[in-house]
């Protein structure tokens, strides 16, 4: 009888372990091989949302096959405690496995956000305060010049300030790099002389390939003791770069004795008066050698430069004549319109 009721047990035993092994064989399949998933489902993990909430989602919304699989399987790879917020897109017939190393590495949907060039550190921070996505405060506008103009991928709920901090730290990389490679006989100082110069520069280019030059113009003024007479630094210190002017500048605004009113201050303004980009800070850190002193819209985007006072005049006179044709062509259309002609 003893040895028939040993017989039982290890037969039970045997027939125990059989089944554990194919539970166990059944859950590996289930958790490594494909999900039930037919299309893409995108899901948000919020801060300090518990494991085993974020599974039940899962299995709700048809990711998983079997919350308790995933929650061993997670288990037993010591990944049930590696969870991170953010915004998942979790891809059509992806496994457990899959999803549950994505749950640890961190979301994978990202929005971006682009800082056009020449823009004011006041109109970065509203565009960053219209983004709903973004969390936290910005207590304060930073310094003008220091974000660097590019685009930034973010993930919903991250912070603002953080964003900021990763255009600073570009910013600081772009004016480095551009410090150390500057052309040695620039008349700057210091790197903050050459951002302040880089903004004028980037404000005043229309196209990119007219950067060079431009700067080069500024550079040369630099060095004769001429000042600078820049239009976009007396709009800055009317607007503080807290909008745009809306309309042309006044003869008293160019005449008044203001530290951003380059038509009366010798040599740069106090600050940056835009944010510039790394092409024209490194423009401006390596002008051309150029004879020019002048510069002009010429109607194109770009600019007529000129060596001589003389010539410079010339332009001007060609400008303001295509301006003032522009003007009565736009006013004959208006009336044609108006008339329904």
């Amino acid at each position: 009888m003893a040895r028939h009721f040993a017989a039982n047990a290890l037969t039970f035993l045997i027939v125990g372990l059989v089944l554990l092994f194919g539970v166990i064989t059944w859950g590996k399949s289930q958790f490594d091989g494909p999900g039930p998933l037919a299309e893409p489902l995108r899901i948000e993990v919020a801060r300090g949302e518990r494991f085993a909430s974020v599974v039940e989602r899962l299995e709700d919304d048809g990711a998983i096959s079997s919350g308790f699989v995933f929650r061993m399987g997670a288990r037993y790879t010591g990944s049930d405690e590696g969870l991170k917020f953010g915004e998942y897109e979790i891809p059509a017939g992806a496994s457990m496995a899959s999803i549950l190393e994505l749950l640890n590495r961190g979301g994978n949907v990202f929005r971006q956000i682009v800082v056009p060039e020449g823009w004011t550190s006041w109109q970065v921070v509203e565009m960053l305060r219209a983004q709903e996505e973004l969390t936290g405060e910005i207590p304060e506008i930073p310094a003008e010049g220091s974000l660097a103009p590019a685009g930034y991928d973010y993930q919903k709920g991250d912070s603002r300030a953080g964003i900021l901090e990763r255009m600073h730290d570009k910013q600081l990389e772009y004016l480095a790099e551009a410090w150390i490679q500057r052309d040695p006989d620039l008349p700057l100082s210091t790197p903050e002389e050459l951002l302040v110069l880089a903004s004028i520069v980037e404000k005043e280019t229309g196209l990119a390939e007219e950067r060079g030059l431009v700067a080069s113009v500024f550079v040369n003024r630099l060095e004769r003791g001429m000042r600078l007479q820049t239009d976009p630094t007396v709009i800055y210190g009317i607007t503080k770069g807290e909008g745009t002017l809306g309309r042309g500048l006044r003869r008293s605004e160019l005449n008044a004795p203001t530290e951003y009113n380059t038509y009366v201050i010798d040599g740069l303004p106090p600050t940056p008066i835009a944010n510039p980009g790394r092409e024209a800070i490194m423009a401006t850190a390596n002008p051309p050698d150029s004879p020019f002193l002048f510069f002009v819209a010429d109607g194109t985007g770009g600019h007529a430069f000129a060596e001589t006072l003389e010539e410079h005049n010339q332009n001007v006179a060609v400008w303001r004549r295509l301006e003032a044709e522009r003007a009565l062509d736009a006013k004959q259309e208006e009336e044609a319109s108006s008339t329904g002609n």
